[in-house]
């Protein structure tokens, strides 16, 4: 069966950059998004032998995606550093899926809520792809704030917001993840074990709240609730983070009794509806 592809002149060879890899994508729409994904890591940019280097590709292809890229807005290149950046329009296209979920507008409200109320930075997250993203925060008026970046990834198994939702999963469906996905360690006190991730699930469920301690981030500490569609599954997680040095163990139950009672207004904003409580 032939592709439905546009044909080449029989004369014109094929050059690396079209060449298409075994799974069938576009090897060079494949690097382009690699290059700006690279991009979206560090605020600073990166230089152009930088970015080659993280990307595993030549300086020549690099330079020629980036230019491509440029082109169209996704980079931008600052020449009084020398570095590339993420440009408009991946914002562009990137904040058309927080406008598809329809969740971040109606939720800012009541992250602002419970930011006034706990004196920390409340935040915004989906399962993207069986990990943990922010859609977006409210930062505390504290001096010390989160270290939480919007967009930003983490493995499920080690945020609040992502033991928040496995909480609300079969111990087969979050054993499924495990096996996939495995146990990242990320600090000292990430958890490795499944037995121990268990015993924390069984935790959450009974109390309504998801505690992470400094397991995806040293000196940091979150504590999530899910926000549930109108099916009674998961749709989104709201936490609040903040240095350890303020949210202490004798704060975690006032906490979590705020940022489960907020996540419940939101759900009932949404038109979502609460699980029933197993008796």
């Amino acid at each position: 069966m032939k592709r439905n592809v546009i044909r080449r002149k029989a004369a014109e060879p094929r050059s690396e950059h079209d060449a298409e890899p075994r799974d069938g994508g576009v090897q060079s729409v494949d690097r382009a998004l690699q290059i700006i994904e690279t991009l979206a890591e560090d605020d600073e940019g990166y230089r152009l032998s930088d970015l080659a280097v993280r990307t595993g590709l030549s300086t020549s292809t690099a330079h020629r995606l980036l230019t491509t890229l440029e082109k169209r807005r996704f980079v931008q290149f600052d020449p009084t550093c020398s570095k590339w950046h993420v440009g408009a329009q991946s914002f562009a296209v990137g904040a058309t899926f927080t406008r598809r979920r329809n969740v971040v507008a109606q939720a800012v409200p009541y992250l602002r809520k419970l930011r006034d109320r706990t004196r920390e930075t409340a935040n915004l997250a989906v399962v993207d792809d069986e990990a943990i993203m922010v859609l977006t925060r409210v930062e505390s008026r504290e001096i010390m704030r989160s270290l939480t970046k919007v967009g930003g990834r983490v493995a499920m198994v080690a945020s609040g917001v992502g033991k928040a939702v496995l909480a609300t999963y079969s111990d087969a469906e979050v054993g499924a993840i495990i096996r996939h996905h495995g146990m990242p360690r990320l600090t000292e006190k990430s958890i490795v074990r499944p037995g121990d991730l268990f015993k924390d699930l069984a935790a959450i469920r009974r109390q309504g709240y998801a505690v992470d301690n400094e397991e995806a981030c040293m000196g940091l500490r979150c504590i999530a609730a899910v926000v549930y569609n109108d099916c009674s599954e998961p749709l989104a997680a709201i936490s609040v983070s903040g240095m350890t040095s303020r949210v202490s163990d004798d704060r975690l139950p006032d906490l979590g009794r705020a940022v489960r009672e907020v996540a419940e207004e939101l759900t009932a904003a949404l038109g979502g509806a609460m699980p029933a409580k197993s008796s």
